[in-house]
């Protein structure tokens, strides 16, 4: 029997509801699907001649990959668009929505690895290259392709369900899902005439609709730059440790949230103030980080980033003063230097 007669559809077509009941049982909450066509490469390439990557140099790399699917996957057909809902709870915090609790690479992961098990107990002889978010692979070109939703002006993907609450994985097959399943296509933009999300950005980083230059970003500055944050954005960090949820919270198509599962609520250092994050010690960052998003930023880089948002706030209680002024001392460069412009703001 020739391998894709094994296939449980017709002419060895695997059938959409089949796969997308595995892929909802295995965790996630949206699912579409996409022909594995190359991808045109003016926006990425405009994205990147015009700088707007900063120093996001792994954006550079790999450009065969991120434009055309079957340089990871040989004989690609299918892509499994898949996004995760992260949304927990309205209570405010220097940290990032989406990094508040577990990272969500390893629920990805996880989730990924039960849909694969699915699929090859299903069909044994399809073979797939999956992405969470860390390969070669433009996750918002495709979630728009499969139907999901679309991309904002932000740059955020937004889904009609979930808003823009969503991380996304994508999971490429070397074979054909049966026609209907790509019948919905892209979704239409539902931004209309609204520009909050421009208008309320606090550094300007969102430059044109869908095109945000990285090194404006507070998320990119607070995550990615391990330089000094220029001094012209360290103004705009107040209560911003890791991440910005800003252009986010603003969204209208973003007010009424669902919740998420259990995987991401939020962990014991989101309650921590901007003064707790950084005054925080080696002990404390080893015993509450690991396993999260704020590990990507590492001790020094939130307590760095902590200083910044104390200087931005202009605080001058007494704890602020105390820990700023042992901070200026730190045996690190970057978090000394940021402690001593903070002292200067209060």
């Amino acid at each position: 029997m020739a391998p894709r007669e094994r296939l449980n559809g017709v002419s060895g077509v695997i059938p959409a509801a089949k796969l997308r009941a595995f892929a909802l049982a295995a965790g996630f909450d949206a699912v579409g699907f996409a022909r594995a066509e190359p991808i045109d490469p003016r926006h990425l390439a405009q994205w990147l001649e015009a700088g707007h990557h900063a120093h996001l140099d792994w954006m550079t790399l790999k450009l065969a990959e991120r434009l055309d699917i079957s340089q990871l996957l040989p004989g690609a057909k299918t892509v499994i668009a898949l996004a995760s809902n992260y949304w927990r709870t309205d209570a405010p915090s220097p940290i990032a929505r989406y990094a508040r609790g577990r990272d969500y690479h390893a629920t990805g992961r996880d989730r990924i690895r039960a849909l694969r098990r699915a699929i090859r107990a299903e069909w044994p002889d399809t073979h797939d290259y999956a992405s969470v978010d860390a390969g070669p692979v433009m996750e918002k070109v495709w979630a728009a392709r499969a139907g999901l939703g679309f991309v904002g002006k932000n740059s955020c993907f937004i889904t009609p369900e979930l808003g823009s609450w969503v991380v996304l994985a994508t999971m490429t097959l070397d074979a054909e899902v049966e026609a209907h399943a790509y019948a919905g296509g892209p979704t239409a933009d539902q931004c209309g005439r609204c520009t909050l999300c421009i208008t309320s950005c606090p550094t300007g980083a969102i430059v044109a609709d869908q095109v945000v230059d990285a090194g404006l970003c507070l998320s990119y500055q607070t995550i990615e730059n391990t330089d000094p944050v220029p001094e012209a954005l360290r103004i705009s960090m107040p209560n911003i440790v890791f991440g910005c949820d800003i252009c986010q919270d603003v969204c209208p198509l973003n007010a009424s949230p669902l919740l998420g599962p259990e995987r991401f609520a939020p962990r014991a250092f989101s309650a921590l103030s901007v003064t707790q994050l950084a005054a925080m010690t080696a002990e404390q960052y080893q015993q509450l980080v690991p396993g999260s998003p704020l590990a990507r930023a590492g001790f020094n880089g939130l307590r760095r980033n902590a200083a910044y948002a104390l200087g931005a706030m202009g605080a001058t209680t007494l704890a602020v003063k105390q820990t700023l002024s042992q901070l200026a001392s730190d045996p690190d460069a970057g978090v000394a230097e940021a402690a001593a412009w903070a002292l200067t703001r209060l």
